[in-house]
Order: structure tokens, then sequence, then C-alpha cells
């Protein structure tokens, strides 16, 4: 089996994939990115929280010009997760047309090889895709 990391530390592999969020001791604010000091109220204490893996699209693009190598169209979304938290990412297992994506669809945490290095390790994405 070949290596896998992640292309965002936010992004746990396993036991099963996750996203993590880090979160404010003092405020309780949360991001997805490492943080000097929380943008709420300046503290710098953080803990980690993983987030769930089940959402629902809040607001989406589709993205027909990017930059060279990268393949068009695709969805670009922001997705509210089941306990509250908001997540940019790409909407992956859906034609990307207005008729086959719609504010308030289900969604759910997937990942993807972007990419494998000249030694085999695989640089492992994340997207949401369609929840059945």
């Amino acid at each position: 089996m070949a290596s896998r990391i992640p292309v965002v530390d936010h992004l746990l592999l396993e036991p099963e994939p996750r996203l993590k969020a880090v979160v404010c001791a003092a405020c309780g604010a949360d991001y997805l990115a490492r943080r000097n000091a929380c943008a709420s109220c300046g503290g710098t204490d953080f803990t980690a929280r993983e987030l769930g893996t089940d959402g629902a699209v809040v607001a989406f693009t589709i993205v027909h010009r990017a930059a060279p190598g990268i393949p068009v169209p695709f969805v670009s979304a922001i997705v509210r997760l089941d306990e509250g938290e908001t997540v940019q990412s790409n909407i992956v297992g859906v034609d990307p047309d207005p008729e086959h994506i719609t504010l308030g669809m289900p969604v759910r945490l997937t990942t993807y090889v972007a990419g494998t290095d000249d030694n085999g390790v695989e640089a492992v994405a994340y997207a949401f895709a369609p929840r059945s």
C-alpha cells in the first residue's frame, strides 16, 4: 500500500477521513487552519476538535476558468456542517451545472488523491460529495 499524506494540516486520514478545527480556549471560536492568535478575541491558546462529516451546501459557484492544468468546470461551495461550522470546498461526484447542485443539498466529506510523487507517496485532498 502506498504512503498517504494529507495536503492540508486540518485533514485527518485515519482511522476515517475527518476535518480538524483549532478552537480558541478563551472564546470558543474555531478555525480550520493553524492560528497564532484568535481573530475574535486575540487569545493564543488553542485545542483541537474533530468536525463532523455531513453537511449541506449553503452557497456555490461553478468555476469555468482556472489555473493551467486544473480541469474546468468544477463546483466550489460553502458547506455548513451539521454541527454549524462552515467549510469552503469543492463538490465532487455531481455534474457541474445548476440542475444537479442545489442550495441545501446534503453532502458528505470525501477524499481523493490529488497527486503522487516519484516515491509513490499519495497527496490526499478533501471535497464533499452528494449524500444519497
